[in-house]
């Protein structure tokens, strides 16, 4: 994204903010351990009031799960945009937000399955979508790219782990759907509901 306008705007000095988001899509009821971990760190992401650190550790996780079930990956999506000003760039991420909530049973709310020390039967899951929208400053090519391969959204997951460790980043939201233990996304719910999935 080294455009004239890009660099017209380092030469003046302004800050660059990118606003991006990654859908992820794994099928199989293998898959269905993931939906503990996604539900833990919302819930600790949740009890934190959105604390960068934490939410970000929580992140952290998220992706090197993804990273560890990349076999069960299915199709993806990736869209975003790179703004000049804090301001704009809080909206578009706010938007992306809204829109991450209002996918089919989708939810950036922890659910809670009980005690720890319960024993916690996971009933499987077929078709399982993350959505991980970020803001961070800076340039980073391994995110402003079309992630429909496996090589490059493994490359863009390590880039967000790295954006962490950096202290790049601005805002975090990790949406997932279906978004409960027991909760159905089906092929028809998918392409409906997903419909920028591109398969891998």
């Amino acid at each position: 994204m080294g455009s004239w306008q890009d660099n017209f705007k380092k030469f003046t000095g302004k800050t660059r903010f990118v606003v991006s988001r990654l859908f992820i899509h794994l099928a199989g009821s293998e898959v269905t351990p993931l939906l503990g971990v996604l539900n833990r760190a919302v819930r600790e992401a949740v009890a934190s009031e959105g604390d960068l650190e934490v939410v970000g550790e929580r992140l952290v996780e998220v992706c090197q799960s993804l990273l560890e079930y990349n076999i069960y990956w299915q199709s993806a999506a990736n869209e975003g945009d790179v703004i000049w000003n804090e301001g704009e760039a809080g909206d578009f991420f706010d938007e992306l937000f809204t829109d991450s909530a209002q996918r089919y049973l989708s939810s950036s709310e922890g659910e809670d399955y009980g005690e720890d020390n319960e024993p916690l039967t996971l009933p499987p899951t077929g078709n399982l979508v993350v959505m991980i929208t970020v803001a961070f400053e800076g340039e980073v090519p391994d995110i402003e790219t079309d992630l429909a391969s496996m090589g490059a959204m493994t490359q863009a997951l390590k880039a967000l782990i790295n954006l962490h460790y950096q202290e790049k980043l601005r805002g975090i939201q990790i949406h997932f759907s279906p978004a409960r233990l027991g909760d159905e996304l089906d092929n028809e719910q998918l392409l409906v509901n997903f419909s920028e999935l591109i398969p891998l």
